[in-house]
């Protein structure tokens, strides 16, 4: 699996779906190719000194490691973006959030049910001004 290294790869990320866990927030990005998945590891100052981003940075990849190169479709970057209760959360926690992201990131994926998609377009409300019916 390759490392995401280039700044304009994550920015492409952050365009794509996004699947926001406690200790974690997965971006999923499709880039229309075959090759091997590529993924980006990225944690801000607001989680710490060097230290706490480094901890956190190193439980992520290890979580990638063992559970989810399996998951990840070809064709795709991926960044997960780490969060400060990455440092406080159990190593099996987050495992178990990051099976779930990649699920929710499947189902996004998906195409929509067309009856499901009408039912929730007429579950919102109109927006103001607007009297056509649907």
């Amino acid at each position: 699996m390759e490392r995401l290294k280039r700044r304009r790869d994550f920015l492409a990320a952050a365009g794509g779906a996004k699947a926001p866990t406690a200790g974690f927030v997965l971006q999923e990005r499709r880039r229309g190719d075959d090759r091997q998945p590529r993924v980006g590891f990225t944690v801000s100052k607001k989680v710490g000194g060097a230290v706490e981003r480094n901890r956190v940075r190193r439980r992520l990849r290890e979580v990638v490691r063992l559970s989810a190169a399996r998951n990840f479709q070809g064709g795709s970057d991926y960044v997960l973006i780490g969060r400060a209760a990455a440092l406080e959360m159990s190593f099996s926690r987050l495992v178990e959030d990051f099976a779930g992201a990649l699920r929710r990131l499947d189902k996004a994926r998906q195409p929509s049910d067309r009856n499901g998609q009408r039912a929730i377009e007429k579950a919102r409300p109109a927006p103001a001004g607007d009297q056509s019916t649907p």
